[in-house]
C-alpha cells in the first residue's frame, strides 16, 4: 500500500512538472516572459518606506527586489517610470465580494420557529461558524475590474450571515487568472456579527441583549466541547473550536455596538478586529480603551435639502450633526493613535469610495494613515505580510499614478494585480493644466485647463464673460468647441511643446488657425485660497452628542444649599432653613449657618431640597427591552443595551429623576436581568450602571406571557394558560436546584447562564420584580417561591394588591404600582385609584412607578396622588419615589433619603414637590450638577443657532452642485413592558 502511494505521488510530481513543456496546438512554442522592471520610479515600499528614483523588478506575480541599486535581468520587460509613483495596491479586508448573501427565507412574520432546523450541528441556526466561504466563492469579473479601478488589488470576503458566520476567503483581484492561483487564504479570517441568518427562520435571538447571551452561551458550550464533555458530536462547535486561532472580525456598526462586542469578547479573551459604523468620534476615549483595531466603512450621508423650511425642522439636530462630522471620523481615529482599515463595505456604489476618501483627507486625515487604513493595516488584520506592501517576496500588486495617490488632480494609469497589468487610464496623456492665452480669428480668450490628465477640462473667459465651451484632449489632440451666441466654432489641435496650434471652422464654414499659448500654471494664491475655502468646518461634540448634550461631561463639585426647606425621606422629617453641604459625591453635613468652606453657594431660600426621585420600573435608556425568543430567557441582561444617547434621560432629569432600574418587558414568564443606573447624561453605558448592586430580574404574569394578545399566528409557544405559567416556573426551579447541587458537588458541568442566573434566585443572591396584575396568579407566585425557600422582591403593576395586601406583607414583598392607571386591558378591570394606599396601610412597602417615558418625568405628579386617593401624608406620598423604591432596590443604604454618607443624588425644586407646578431648578447626582434649569435656557438657543449654521452649511453645499437628501423625521421609539 505504502509502495502505491509513493507512486501515486511520484506521478502527480511528473505531471504537475511536465506541465511546462506539454506541446499546445499554437505554433511555434515560445516561453513567457513575464519578467518586469520598473525604474526611475518614486517607489513606496511601504506608507513609510519611500525609495525615490527606484527600481521594482517583478516576476511570477511576486516582487522579486526593490532599490536604488536593482540588477535588471536582460530579459526584462522595462518601463522607464520618471517622474511617476509606484504605490502598494489597496486591501479590502472587509467585503462580501462573490459571495452572493442568501435572500431572507419565505415565511418571516408568520408562526415562529423554535427549534433549529440544521441536524448535527449547534441548537441555535443563526451560530454557522461551519460556513467555509472559499466553497461559496464565485469571481465576479465586472465587480472587480470596478474596484481595480479604485485601487484595490485583493479582497477579503466571507459569507456575511448570521450571528456566528464562518471562515473567509482573501482574493487577488486578478481577472487574468483561475481561482486556483488568485486565491491567497482560504481560511482568512473567523466572522461574527450581532444579525441573524436569512437562511433560518428561528425566533431566538429577537434582540441585542440576546444576540449576546446567545454568544456567550456559544464560548462556553465551545469550550465544554472542546474538553471532551459533550455526548453528541456539533458540528458547528467543533468548527469554532476549529477557528480560534484565526483573525476574529466582527461586524459590530457603531460606537455602541462596538463596544457591546468589545466586551464580550473580553469576557472570553478575545481581541475581536471590529467593523465599525463611521461613528466612533463621537465616543473616542471609550472606543480607544477596547484596544481593538477597526475597519472603518466611509458611507458618509449627502446633505439635506433643507430648501423647505417645514420639512427642514423635521430633521433631527444629531442627523444634521453627522452629516458634518461623519468624515471626520478617520481623521479623529488617526489623532487618537487608534489603528484603522478602511473599506468598501456599507457602500451603495463603489464608486463613492475615491470620492469619500478625499472628503476624509480634506477633513483631516493624514495621507500616511490613510494610505496605511488601505495596505499594511489590512495586512496585518489578517496577518499576511505578503499583500499591502511592495517588500522582496510580497505579491505584485502595484499602482502606477501620476503623482500623489490622494491628490484630486493626480491620475491613476494601472493596477498590477499579481503580476499583472490592468489599465484605468492610458500612461501617455499629458498634464496640460495651466493657463493659456487663446487666439481665434483675432480675438483673445483666458483658458484654465484643470482636473486628472485623463480627465482635464477647461474653463474659457472673454473678458468677465464666460463662454459655453465643450473641451476634450486626447493622444496629444485637443478639440475645443465654443459657442457665443449662434455662433459655433469648432477647434482642433495638437501640442507642440506647452504651446497648442490648430484649425479652426466656424458655423460658415470658413477656416483659419488658432493657437493657445501657456501663460503660467494655476496660481498658487488661488490654489491656497481654494484650500482654504475647501477646509470644513466641523461643529462642535457634545456629550451625548445629541441636543443637549454638555461639551465637557459634568463634574463632581463641592456644594452647599444654603437656607432651604429638606425634605430628607427620613421618616418624614422635614427641615427649614437648613443647609445642605456636599462633598467628594456624597452628603457631608446637614444643619443651620454652615461654613462655606471653598463650597460653590446655591441658595435655597424659599426653596425645597429632596434627594432624587427613583423609578423602580423603567423602559428607558434602553436599546431593547424584550428578548421574546423563548419562555424564559434568564441569561440575557438589559446591562448588555444600555443607550447612555436617549434623550429621555435629559428629560427624567428635568423632572428630579436620578436613578432607575430599567427592567426586562413582559414578553415570557422568566424575562432578563434589569440594570439599575443613575441618569450620569453624558457619561457612558458602563459608568451609569450602579457599581457593586443587588442583583434583580423581572418575572411576568397574566396576558402577556401565555401570548393571549400576540395574534392567533404567533400563539405556538408554550405557556399558552396561566396554570401553563405556573408549571414554566416550577420547572425551571427544579432544573436550577438540580445543577446548583451538581455544581456544588464539585462535579464537572456544563455552565448554563440562563440556569446560572435562576440559582441565584433560589440561594437569595437576585431578586425578582414581577409583572403582575390577577390575584390568583400573584397568589400562585408566593406559593411557588415559598416551595422553593425563597421570597418574591417586588411585584409591580399589582394591581390586584389590595385584595391580597396581608398576604403580601405576610410574605415579605413589595408593590410598585400606578397612582390612577386602570382599564387599559382586560386584567386591569378591577384595578382601582385606593390599591397603593390600601398596600400602605398594611405595612407593605409601596412604590410609584412610571413604565413609560412621558409619566418618568412627572413621578412628584403621581405621588401627589395618593394624598387624594387614600389620604397619605404628605411625606408618605413622597417616600413612595425616594426611599420605598430606594428599599425595594436595596440600595437605601446609599440612596433615597437626604442623610450624611449617602450619595450626593439632591434636587432643588423651585415649591412644594407635591404641587402642579413644582419645577426641578438643579439636578445633582453624586455631587455633579447634571441638570441646571438656566442652562437649559440657554441650551434650547444653542441648538437653534447650531440648526441655523448646519442650515446654512447644507444650503452650500447644494448650491455647489452637492447631491442631497430628502429631509427624514427620526422617530424615537418608546418602550414599554410589552414592546416587541
Amino acid at each position: 500500500m505504502k509502495n502505491k502511494l509513493l507512486l501515486l505521488l511520484f506521478l502527480c510530481c511528473s505531471i504537475l512538472q511536465a506541465q511546462e513543456y506539454f506541446p499546445t496546438n499554437t505554433g511555434v512554442k515560445t516561453t513567457k516572459n513575464n519578467v518586469y522592471a520598473f525604474k526611475n520610479a518614486k517607489i513606496y515600499v511601504t506608507p513609510t518606506k519611500i525609495i525615490k528614483k527606484g527600481t521594482l523588478l517583478v516576476k511570477d506575480g511576486k516582487v522579486v527586489s526593490v532599490g536604488k541599486s536593482v540588477s535588471i535581468p536582460k530579459n526584462a520587460h522595462t518601463v522607464d517610470l520618471n517622474g511617476k509613483t509606484i504605490y502598494p495596491s489597496f486591501v479590502d479586508v472587509y467585503s462580501s465580494f462573490g459571495i452572493e448573501k442568501p435572500k431572507r427565507q419565505s415565511g418571516f412574520g408568520k408562526r415562529p420557529q423554535y427549534d433549529a432546523t440544521r441536524k448535527g450541528y449547534y441548537w441555535n441556526d443563526h451560530i454557522r461558524p461551519d460556513v467555509d466561504g472559499s466553497k461559496l466563492f464565485k469571481f465576479d469579473g465586472k465587480k472587480a475590474k470596478e474596484l481595480i479601478k479604485l485601487g484595490f488589488g485583493a479582497v477579503n470576503t466571507n459569507m456575511q450571515d448570521g450571528i456566528m458566520q464562518g471562515t473567509g476567503v482573501l482574493v487577488a483581484l486578478n481577472p487574468h487568472s483561475s481561482d486556483a492561483y488568485r486565491v491567497l487564504d482560504s481560511r482568512s479570517g473567523n466572522y461574527l456579527s450581532f444579525s441573524k441568518s436569512a437562511k433560518s427562520r428561528q425566533s431566538y435571538p429577537t434582540s441585542r441583549m440576546g444576540a449576546m447571551a446567545l454568544l456567550r452561551q456559544t464560548y462556553l458550550d465551545a469550550d465544554w466541547y472542546a474538553k471532551g464533555n459533550a455526548k453528541n458530536k456539533d458540528l458547528a462547535l467543533q468548527a469554532l473550536n476549529n477557528n480560534k486561532d484565526l483573525p476574529q472580525i466582527f461586524n459590530a456598526g457603531g460606537y455602541l455596538e462596538d463596544m457591546r462586542a468589545d466586551k464580550v469578547g473580553d469576557e472570553f479573551g478575545i481581541q475581536y478586529t471590529i467593523v465599525g459604523g463611521g461613528n466612533e468620534y463621537e465616543r473616542i476615549n471609550d472606543i480607544k480603551k477596547t484596544n481593538a483595531t477597526y475597519i472603518i466603512p466611509i458611507n458618509f450621508r449627502k446633505a439635506y435639502d433643507v430648501s423647505n423650511t417645514f420639512l427642514t425642522n423635521r430633521i433631527a439636530l444629531s442627523d444634521m450633526r453627522s452629516w458634518n462630522q461623519e468624515p471626520s471620523n478617520p481623521a479623529v481615529l488617526a489623532k487618537n493613535n487608534i489603528p484603522f482599515a478602511l473599506t468598501t463595505h456599507d457602500l451603495k456604489s463603489a464608486k463613492d469610495f475615491t470620492a469619500n476618501l478625499q472628503k476624509a483627507i480634506s477633513y483631516g486625515l493624514d495621507k500616511t494613515k490613510a494610505l496605511e487604513a488601505l495596505t499594511t493595516v489590512p495586512a496585518k488584520i489578517l496577518k499576511n505580510n505578503k499583500i499591502g506592501n511592495l517588500e522582496t517576496g510580497s505579491y505584485a500588486n502595484f499602482l502606477i499614478t501620476s503623482g500623489d495617490l490622494f491628490d484630486k488632480k493626480t491620475t491613476v494609469y494601472e493596477n498590477w494585480v499579481q503580476g499583472m497589468k490592468n489599465e484605468i487610464n492610458p500612461m501617455n496623456i499629458k498634464d496640460i493644466t495651466g493657463k493659456y492665452t487663446l487666439t481665434v480669428n483675432g480675438q483673445s480668450y483666458d483658458m484654465t485647463i484643470s482636473g486628472k490628465a485623463a480627465k482635464q477640462t477647461a474653463a474659457i473667459k472673454k473678458g468677465d464673460q464666460k463662454v459655453n465651451s465643450k473641451f476634450n484632449y486626447a493622444n496629444d489632440w485637443v478639440s475645443i468647441t465654443l459657442r457665443e451666441g449662434d455662433t459655433f466654432t469648432r477647434l482642433t489641435g495638437q501640442m507642440f511643446d506647452k504651446n497648442i496650434q490648430g484649425t479652426a471652422i466656424d458655423t460658415n464654414g470658413n477656416e483659419s488657425n488658432w493657437t493657445a499659448t501657456f501663460v503660467s500654471k494655476e496660481d498658487k494664491k488661488d490654489e491656497k485660497k481654494k484650500k482654504k475655502e475647501d477646509t470644513p468646518e466641523v461643529v462642535a461634540i457634545s456629550y451625548p452628542n445629541i441636543g443637549f448634550g454638555n461639551h465637557t461631561k459634568p463634574q463632581a463639585q463641592t456644594l452647599l444649599i444654603k437656607n432651604a426647606t429638606v425634605w430628607t425621606s427620613e421618616n418624614g422629617e422635614i427641615l427649614t432653613n437648613t443647609d445642605v453641604y456636599i462633598k467628594d459625591g456624597k452628603i457631608a453635613n446637614i444643619g443651620k449657618n454652615l461654613p462655606k468652606r471653598g463650597a460653590t453657594v446655591i441658595d435655597g431660600t424659599g426653596k425645597y431640597v429632596t434627594t432624587g426621585i427613583i423609578d423602580e420600573h423603567s423602559h428607558i435608556a434602553a436599546s431593547a427591552i424584550n428578548e421574546a425568543g423563548h419562555n424564559s430567557t434568564a441569561e440575557v441582561t438589559i446591562e448588555d443595551v444600555v443607550d447612555p444617547n436617549d434623550i429621555n434621560i435629559y428629560r427624567n432629569l428635568a423632572g428630579g429623576v436620578t436613578s432607575i432600574q430599567i427592567l426586562h418587558g413582559s414578553a415570557n414568564p422568566i424575562g432578563g436581568r434589569s440594570a439599575i443606573i443613575k441618569l450620569k447624561w453624558g457619561e457612558n453605558a458602563d459608568n451609569m450602571i450602579y457599581k457593586n448592586t443587588p442583583k434583580f430580574i423581572k418575572f411576568a404574569l397574566g396576558e402577556n406571557v401565555k401570548q393571549s394578545n400576540w395574534g392567533d399566528l404567533q400563539t405556538v409557544r408554550f405557556p399558552q394558560t396561566r396554570m401553563g405559567v405556573e408549571q414554566v416556573y416550577i420547572d425551571y426551579f427544579q432544573r436550577a436546584k438540580e445543577y446548583d447541587t451538581k455544581k456544588k458537588s464539585g462535579q464537572p458541568y456544563r455552565k448554563d447562564i440562563e440556569l446560572e442566573t435562576l440559582a441565584e434566585i433560589i440561594n437569595k443572591e437576585r431578586f425578582i420584580s414581577c409583572h403582575s396584575y390577577v390575584q390568583s396568579e400573584i397568589n400562585m407566585l408566593m406559593k411557588v417561591a415559598e416551595k422553593f425557600n425563597f421570597n418574591i422582591n417586588t411585584f409591580t403593576h399589582i394591581l390586584e394588591g389590595y385584595k391580597l395586601a396581608d398576604k403580601m406583607k405576610e410574605h415579605g414583598v413589595g408593590g410598585s404600582t400606578f397612582a390612577d392607571w386602570w382599564a387599559y386591558k382586560f386584567e386591569v378591570n378591577d384595578a382601582i385609584p385606593y390599591n397603593a394606599a390600601i398596600m400602605h396601610n398594611q405595612g407593605v412597602t409601596v412604590a410609584i412607578n412610571s413604565d413609560d417615558a412621558e409619566m418618568s418625568r412627572r413621578l412628584n405628579q403621581e405621588a401627589a396622588k395618593l394624598v387624594k386617593y387614600g389620604g397619605l401624608s404628605e411625606q408618605d406620598a413622597w417616600a413612595t419615589v425616594t426611599i420605598n423604591p430606594a428599599k425595594l432596590l436595596h440600595l437605601d443604604n446609599r440612596t433615597g433619603s437626604i442623610k450624611v454618607g449617602k450619595d450626593a443624588d439632591i434636587v432643588v425644586w423651585n415649591d412644594n414637590p407635591l404641587s402642579v407646578y413644582a419645577k426641578p431648578e438643579k439636578t445633582i447626582i453624586d455631587g455633579a450638577i447634571y441638570f441646571d434649569i438656566e442652562k437649559d435656557k440657554s441650551k434650547r438657543q444653542a441648538i437653534k443657532a447650531e440648526r441655523a449654521k448646519l442650515i446654512n452649511m447644507m444650503l452650500k453645499e447644494k448650491i455647489k452642485g452637492g447631491k442631497t437628501q430628502a429631509p427624514v423625521k427620526k422617530t424615537k421609539k418608546l418602550f414599554h413592558c410589552d414592546t416587541e
